[in-house]
């Protein structure tokens, strides 16, 4: 039984298949096929074209009389992925998105965020450096003892002083 290959380098006659005839005999028979899978007609063409398209720039080896049926296969194949895609894009329920804080808020947080390091300036050296990494760094007594080599009774109060004189530098903070 003669193969059918669509291998554009070799043209001898016998074994070219030819899908301009191909296209012309099948192409509205299976876009029919293909709209009762997809429900819409523009899918539809564009399966059958992919297909087509696949079918030319493949190199199928393909039994010569079993091209129409290979290409059916082709494009229920690709109905079905259309399906699934649209599927998964229906299914698909994206967070909404949350609400942005106002413009107003960065502006004062920035204002805040300045007068707030102007007045941590203003501390001693220790008060401040206890304050920044407890607040800023986020990290506990115990390191910041270690970091600063003092006693965790000695951050504590660096703390609480620090905090005293923040309040009175610093009134309008929220």
């Amino acid at each position: 039984m003669a193969v059918a290959f669509l291998d554009r380098s070799k043209e001898s006659a016998g074994s070219k298949l030819d899908l301009e005839a191909l296209f012309d005999e099948h192409y509205t028979k299976l876009v029919r096929m293909a709209s009762f899978y997809t429900d819409s007609a523009e899918s539809a063409e564009e399966v059958v074209q992919d297909a087509f398209v696949k079918l030319l720039k493949g190199n199928y080896k393909i039994e010569t009389g079993r091209e129409a049926p290979y290409l059916r296969s082709m494009v229920l194949n690709g109905a079905r992925s259309t399906l699934r895609k649209r599927k998964v894009r229906r299914d698909y329920k994206p967070d909404p998105p949350e609400n942005a804080p106002a413009a107003e808020i960065a502006g004062v947080a920035s204002a805040t965020s300045q007068e707030m390091l102007e007045a941590l300036r203003q501390l001693p050296e220790k008060q401040a450096s206890v304050l920044v990494l407890r607040y800023y760094l986020d990290l506990s007594e115990a390191e910041i003892a270690d970091t600063l080599d003092i006693a965790r009774g000695s951050v504590k109060s660096h703390a609480h002083r620090g905090l005293a004189k923040l309040a009175t530098l610093v009134k309008d903070l929220a």
